[in-house]
């Protein structure tokens, strides 16, 4: 079992409560890009009042991860996420912030999680912040 099917395994048992990113992770179900497939991406998700917000941060590398690109051309998607302390998948639509917004969207997160602040030092790129809003019904 390779790194993402263990930790996506453990979150789904322990509904958050046994890995690293506890209850904020969530798990993308990428469609890809060039392939149509899906992928199970497990990532940290912060609430806001629209949803999620995801960073593409792939730990301050100089590109952003394979992830991205696919919610960039497939932005309409699966989500798995701790909602009030059960695992639920909904459907979502991924936006990328806007760059008059990106500032204060990035700050709130390395304000909730510091290491996020870390990945900016690492590289040259504007690290994408994407908001995951449900669709609702």
């Amino acid at each position: 079992m390779g790194w993402n099917e263990d930790v996506i395994e453990k979150f789904r048992e322990s509904k958050g409560t046994e890995n690293y990113w506890g209850p904020k992770l969530v798990i993308l179900h990428s469609v890809g890009a060039k392939t149509g497939d899906v992928h199970l991406n497990p990532v940290v998700g912060f609430r806001n009042e629209e949803g999620w917000r995801v960073v593409a941060s792939k730990g301050g590398s100089p590109e952003n991860p394979a992830w991205y690109h696919n919610l960039r051309a497939n932005p309409t998607f699966e989500l798995e996420a701790l909602v009030d302390g059960e695992v639920v998948t909904q459907i979502v639509t991924a936006t990328q912030v806007p760059d008059d917004e990106w500032r204060e969207a990035y700050d709130a997160i390395v304000a909730e999680e510091a290491q996020f602040g870390d990945y900016l030092e690492k590289t040259d790129r504007r690290i994408p912040v994407l908001q995951l809003t449900p669709i609702a019904g």
